[in-house]
């Protein structure tokens, strides 16, 4: 199995050295070129104008999203779960359009609103799920061919899959907690 990591800005290295632990082949990407032989996808939180500006100008943004929509599994985490959306109130950000949610940036504030918190997420199992939000979106809407995984206790959704593509509001990489990224690889090798 190889994963990519999509490494025009953010926290990749974190998500690579996580798939590391997990005796994953992982690479970063930067050019389509490194999108060839992948069986899965993770693009990163970071800045989501940033990261979706340099996808647009390295020709990423139309070779992942036909990738995806023939099946690559991808993983999206914050900003990466922007990227993913059907849409993005009020935002200069193209989306790759691939999952049907309605994100709202930074939901929570500023910086130094960040947060942690210990999340129900069933697919995970019985035990809470340490969660690092950081100027992070929310899911405001999710058609019905969506699955909401994680919510807050508020009832604000914050992780959702639909078919192989998997969403978190939050940073699984800022954790010792293995299960999310897991959960992702059992949805690339066909167990989940």
């Amino acid at each position: 199995m190889k994963i990519g990591v999509l490494a025009s800005q953010g926290a990749f290295v974190e998500h690579i050295n996580i798939l590391n632990k997990l005796g994953v082949e992982s690479l970063p990407v930067r050019l389509p070129r490194e999108l060839a032989g992948l069986d899965g996808l993770i693009i990163p939180g970071g800045e989501s104008t940033t990261i979706s500006k340099l996808m647009k100008d390295y020709n990423l943004l139309g070779e992942i999203k036909k990738l995806a929509e023939n099946g690559l599994p991808v993983l999206g985490t914050c900003a990466g779960m922007i990227l993913l959306a059907k849409e993005i109130p009020d935002s200069h950000v193209e989306p790759l359009g691939l999952i049907d949610i309605k994100v709202r940036r930074n939901a929570f504030g500023r910086q130094v609103d960040s947060f942690e918190t210990e999340l129900d997420i069933p697919v995970l199992g019985e035990k809470p799920f340490p969660a690092v939000f950081i100027r992070a979106p929310v899911i405001e809407r999710s058609n019905s061919n969506v699955d909401v995984l994680a919510r807050l206790e508020d009832g604000t959704a914050v992780a959702a899959r639909q078919n192989k593509l998997l969403v978190a509001s939050f940073h699984p990489e800022l954790t010792d907690d293995l299960r999310f990224h897991r959960y992702f690889l059992d949805i690339v090798s066909g167990k989940q």
